[in-house]
């Protein structure tokens, strides 16, 4: 699927088609926003070759199946952008990545993803219509935008951890079994596989903060660094969550051999009264 739109200040957004884009890309006096959404490897060719004239290496990470680690690549006239959004039925006992590319440049932006919906990008192209600050403010602005939202995607995934482990810690007080070691287990590796993601998805964006890219001017950084702000709290929530799940484990595994010991007590003592007798009773 292929969705093209231009914004300019004071205009609403015009949707356009994809043999105009050349046409448009001469237009100082607007910026595009083009939008790829599971093309086949023919169309990312046409579109990220054949009109921008991106370079070999990010056609080909666009076009890769696997997972790979989040990061930014400078190209002089654009940067190159690797995200990785979850995925909207990820639950807790595994944790799913959507890969999202972003080409952004001084009077375009171009998002590329092969996966079948990718919900922070729905999020912002329904808001074009009704905020025209992003025409104003460029497409650094609508960059922060998507990867906002992306990061946004995030929070509730945690809160399901949160309560998760609240209810785990009271039931390994209450009843330790091993179904409740095995969810502990399962909540540490996606904690774990969560905070691969988050830790070099946050030094990307840490990058665009600073002053590094022309592409992001000053204003545009500030917004970045409140993306980086709630990275950070995320990092936080997780390893917090990551500390408390290994501290339920040591409970259960302490409430284990207390009750471990408890029978051990009882049979001693059961030992301690027949073994008499049954010398006696030998004899």
């Amino acid at each position: 699927m292929f969705r093209a739109v231009r914004l300019s200040a004071g205009n609403p957004p015009e949707s356009i088609l994809f043999s105009n884009i050349p046409d448009f890309l001469q237009d100082p006096s607007g910026f595009l926003w083009v939008s790829l959404e599971s093309p086949s490897n023919e169309e990312m060719e046409s579109v990220l070759s054949g009109v921008f004239n991106f370079h070999p290496l990010t056609i080909e990470d666009c076009q890769s199946t696997g997972y790979q680690t989040p990061k930014v690549d400078d190209y002089d006239s654009y940067i190159f952008i690797i995200a990785n959004a979850i995925h909207p039925e990820s639950g807790l006992k595994n944790l799913e990545t959507r890969e999202l590319n972003i080409y952004l440049g001084q009077n375009y932006l171009v998002t590329c993803y092969t996966d079948p919906a990718m919900p922070c990008i729905q999020t912002v192209w329904n808001r074009l219509p009704r905020d025209a600050r992003f025409a104003e403010r460029g497409t650094d602005a609508l960059c922060h935008a998507v990867l906002d939202a992306l990061v946004d995607e995030y929070m509730p995934l945690l809160d399901k951890m949160d309560e998760e482990i609240e209810w785990l810690e009271d039931l390994v007080l209450e009843n330790p079994e091993t179904s409740t070691l095995e969810r502990l287990l399962s909540l540490k590796h996606t904690v774990m596989s969560l905070r691969r993601v988050i830790n070099p998805l946050r030094e990307l964006v840490n990058r665009l903060c600073r002053n590094e890219f022309p592409q992001i001017d000053r204003q545009s950084q500030i917004y970045f660094r409140d993306v980086y702000d709630h990275l950070v709290r995320i990092q936080e929530m997780s390893e917090s969550i990551r500390d408390i799940v290994s501290g339920a484990v040591d409970i259960y595994l302490n409430s284990t051999s207390l009750r471990l010991n408890v029978v051990m007590k009882a049979l001693t003592v059961v030992s301690t009264i027949f073994l008499p007798l049954t010398f006696l009773a030998g004899v």
